[in-house]
């Protein structure tokens, strides 16, 4: 835990200190990954999530909006590093405090990582990072912090472990409980005997807070630099969505991906 508290240090000194407009962590579909965007690469994300259920009185709820930027300030091949801003939007108000939420919609997001290979040779990639450290003390600042090894085996793929661990007042249960850690895991491979655009991963956060899901996905390349993930989100508390009177449905996600 102190190791994590220095990297949060550490990803503030660096938006203190670089000079970028906006910048969305790179993820699977829902989890982090060790995934770096290149130096001076500059990448845009729009993320779309759509409830598939409505509770009891026939309201879907609210889904989730993300729009933002990332990019590489590492010019180390072997340690690299990026940080990133996102807006996220709820857009119901029938979500109790959906309002408020949706006044502070900004969020920054860091990531220090050693790619596969680079502190020897069949070494895994390692990340260190932070994301959802909101604007708006006991409301969004999630202040969620990370560590992710990764190795890709030869034809299964590459698998992801890790853990995280965030605000306990703010990542609870229906009850109020704090439910602000769990496990990361994932599943990624590029199905290249199909197709080079083809991208398949299976990803899960643990803990029963409103972020524990099973996500599965693919993306497709439609360009060199423009990809499109769809997904399907499921839950692993249908209660814990900011309050108990509402349902945290299962969602399906599309995610626009574009690189400059």
């Amino acid at each position: 835990m102190k190791k994590m508290k220095v990297l949060a240090i550490c990803v503030i000194a660096v938006f203190s200190i670089v000079n970028v407009a906006m910048a969305t962590g790179s993820t699977q579909i829902w989890i982090p990954s060790t995934d770096i965007q290149g130096f001076k690469t500059v990448h845009l994300g729009i993320d779309n999530y759509i409830r598939t259920q409505a509770d009891a009185n026939g309201v879907f709820g609210s889904g989730m909006y993300d729009m933002g930027l990332t990019t590489g300030i590492s010019p180390f091949s072997k340690v690299q590093a990026e940080i990133g801003i996102d807006y996220l939007n709820m857009g119901d108000n029938n979500l109790s405090n959906a309002k408020n939420y949706d006044l502070h919609p900004i969020y920054f997001n860091g990531k220090i990582a050693l790619p596969e290979d680079s502190l020897f040779k069949g070494a895994p990639a390692i990340a260190i990072g932070a994301y959802n450290f909101g604007t708006k003390s006991n409301l969004t600042n999630y202040n969620i912090m990370y560590a992710l090894i990764a190795k890709t085996i030869p034809i299964i793929g590459r698998i992801s472990v890790g853990y995280y661990s965030g605000n306990k007042a703010l990542l609870v249960d229906e009850t109020g409980a704090t439910a602000n850690t769990g496990v990361l895991l994932s599943w990624d491979r590029a199905m290249t005997e199909i197709s080079d655009k083809l991208w398949l991963a299976v990803d899960y956060q643990g803990g029963k807070n409103y972020l524990g899901a099973l996500n599965l996905g693919f993306s497709w390349a439609f360009s060199k630099n423009v990809s499109v993930i769809f997904g399907y989100d499921i839950y692993n508390n249908k209660k814990a969505f900011y309050n108990s009177n509402n349902v945290n449905a299962n969602s399906f996600t599309t995610q626009l991906d574009i690189n400059f």
